[in-house]
């Protein structure tokens, strides 16, 4: 039931935001040269890895600086990449991840190898299940950005307590998947991006 609300969903949002992502991947291309979609190896259920697509909102090459973003003034994110980043619109190419299996639309955020190297046996659990566009972890570290630019060691703050509490957070979804949790967290997260 869950992967064909995915699907039904997916393919729902593509048609009707179409035009804008049209126009978003337009703006990405103004801006700044460079690829208008960003790739990065992500690690998935059973610790499978794939590449997860997100609108570039960075300059080319910035990931290399470093993996993390920290507050809205990152030189690194372009104009109309802080428009994206704002209104989680830089993951809207995710819905073709969906389609393609390697994602859902609810289930917990997918981390690069480097960080799922570091889950303790108990943590992998989070990896039992296809991770996902939107999460409780998302909705509640919605400003993380912000968050970690306010920490003198960001990088190790991140992985001492953010990246655990998202685990905690997101083991209420993994425990009990139902239907009404599944639409639930969509409207909240909806209702938390329109809030902004």
């Amino acid at each position: 039931m869950k992967r064909l609300l995915d699907v039904l969903f997916s393919l729902s949002g593509l048609t009707l935001l179409s035009p804008l992502i049209i126009y978003s991947a337009i703006r990405v291309k103004m801006d700044t040269t460079g690829n208008v979609f960003y790739k990065q190896k992500r690690v998935g259920k059973n610790g499978k890895e794939f590449y997860l697509y997100k609108f570039r909102t960075m300059h080319a090459n910035s990931d290399k600086v470093d993996l993390l973003t920290y507050g809205g003034d990152d030189p690194r994110i372009t104009p109309f990449g802080s428009f994206l980043r704002k209104y989680k619109l830089d993951e809207l190419p995710q819905l073709f991840n969906v389609l393609r299996g390697d994602m859902s639309i609810v289930g917990p955020r997918p981390e690069v190898k480097r960080y799922t190297d570091l889950y303790t046996a108990e943590q992998r659990k989070v990896l039992n299940v296809r991770p996902g566009i939107t999460d409780i972890a998302s909705i509640t570290f919605i400003d993380e950005n912000n968050l970690l630019a306010a920490q003198p060691d960001p990088e190790k703050y991140y992985i001492e307590q953010v990246m655990p509490e998202k685990i905690r957070l997101n083991q209420s979804f993994i425990s009990s998947p139902t239907l009404f949790n599944y639409l639930r967290i969509i409207a909240l997260t909806i209702k938390k991006i329109a809030t902004r």
